[in-house]
């Protein structure tokens, strides 16, 4: 003999499935966030190495005036342009094309003050508006490393010791590697990978439940030999096994595209083995649960089918609070926020990015943290679907 509750999960998860468009919008969501994860940072990991691939094309006017300096721009993969004198109108109207990073011009008076050793003026004209930024300040860097060199050598010419110009000397050590460095952004950015757990099961618990409500089929539910704990509980998985399936194959998604992506390209990585992975969807598994069992028990309550999905709207941006206080306290990673539904899958997937041993307590706490309150209000739920009042919408 088949369980009742069973036999309520089919049927439901059959209904749902039958609609192609809810198939196709399930779909979409599923899919969405991994690819856009994946071309924010691939844009990234493009913007940050095109300078060193395609070098920085820079405009100098009369360059002639100063070839050491044009040796030290080339050696540094800064290709020169000379350029005839241009009036500020002709280099503005330049740098707009975005055809180079930058405009060097040395002033006419600009060999005369040099070995006059007086400070001799280089302008370096750019456009703020354009994405030159990384380029011009790689020519900003050259140019003040050669000012440092010209110094450093007239001193010695004077008898004096460049070493006199620096009483200390800041020696910087890092010892962060890229994979602590990347937790907190990539951490941060796969967290909405689990926001999906509250949206992929909204419709089918809505139509289940209000939905069925308005069609007058719930009460040929009820009229038949089963518990409303298995009516309920039916419903409630037939509502989350949309969201763990959506949710996991996600994750899978976000972790196929952030190991191809090569992140050490911008001073990140993505450590993650597959273990890992499969329990951090087994420990995400819950939060599915609650996100059903609370949008049945809240859509069973909604007078109307439309009122039941403005409510759960509503309800579904709940989860993303938390999160957006912690990202603007900047708090330090807790034991507590494993304690909070969805805020724990984040700082459980950042602590895990960081390549330590975190332990199996955070698993266990993230898994309990959404099972136990998921648990609760499908009773809850259970119960209340005993009264008429809700069953007929009176």
């Amino acid at each position: 003999m088949k369980s009742k509750l069973l036999i309520v999960f089919r049927k439901e998860l059959r209904e749902t499935l039958r609609e192609k468009r809810t198939v196709a919008l399930l779909a979409m969501f599923t899919l969405l966030y991994p690819i856009l994860i994946g071309l924010m940072l691939h844009q990234l990991i493009d913007k940050n190495t095109k300078t060193e691939r395609e070098g920085v094309e820079l405009a100098v006017i009369g360059g002639a005036k100063a070839p050491t300096l044009m040796a030290q721009l080339g050696e540094k993969n800064i290709t020169v342009q000379a350029t005839q004198p241009m009036t500020e109108d002709a280099i503005g109207e330049l740098l707009r094309t975005k055809k180079v990073a930058a405009v060097l011009r040395l002033p006419d008076d600009y060999a005369e003050n040099y070995y006059a050793l007086r400070p001799a003026r280089l302008e370096v004209w750019y456009d703020s508006a354009t994405e030159s930024g990384p380029q011009r300040r790689e020519v900003e860097d050259v140019l003040e490393a050669y000012g440092a060199n010209v110094a450093s050598a007239r001193l010695l010419a004077h008898g004096v010791s460049p070493a006199a110009l620096t009483p200390i000397q800041v020696q910087r050590y890092d010892t962060g590697t890229n994979a602590s460095r990347s937790a907190v952004i990539i951490g941060g950015i796969i967290g909405i990978l689990f926001f999906p757990a509250f949206m992929l099961s909204m419709s089918a618990a809505v139509d289940s439940t209000a939905g069925e409500r308005e069609r007058r089929s719930l009460e040929v539910l009820m009229a038949q030999p089963l518990h409303t704990w298995e009516l309920v509980g039916g419903k409630w998985l037939a509502a989350s096994i949309l969201g763990i399936v959506g949710v996991t194959l996600e994750l899978i998604l976000g972790h196929l595209i952030l190991k191809w992506l090569p992140l050490e390209e911008i001073g990140m990585s993505w450590s993650l083995g597959w273990g890992d992975l499969a329990l951090v969807c087994l420990a995400t598994v819950p939060l599915s649960l609650l996100a059903g069992a609370l949008y049945v028990a809240l859509a069973m309550n909604a007078k109307t089918f439309k009122e039941a999905q403005t409510v759960l709207g509503i309800v579904m941006i709940v989860p993303l609070i938390p999160g957006m206080v912690l990202s603007f306290l900047d708090l330090k990673t807790a034991q507590w926020m494993y304690l909070v539904p969805m805020v724990s899958n984040q700082t459980l997937v950042k602590e895990l990015s960081k390549g330590g041993d975190i332990g199996a307590l955070p698993f266990l706490m993230t898994f309990l943290c959404a099972l136990l309150p998921a648990l609760a209000v499908a009773v809850f739920a259970s119960w209340r679907m005993k009264s008429e009042r809700y069953v007929l919408g009176v």
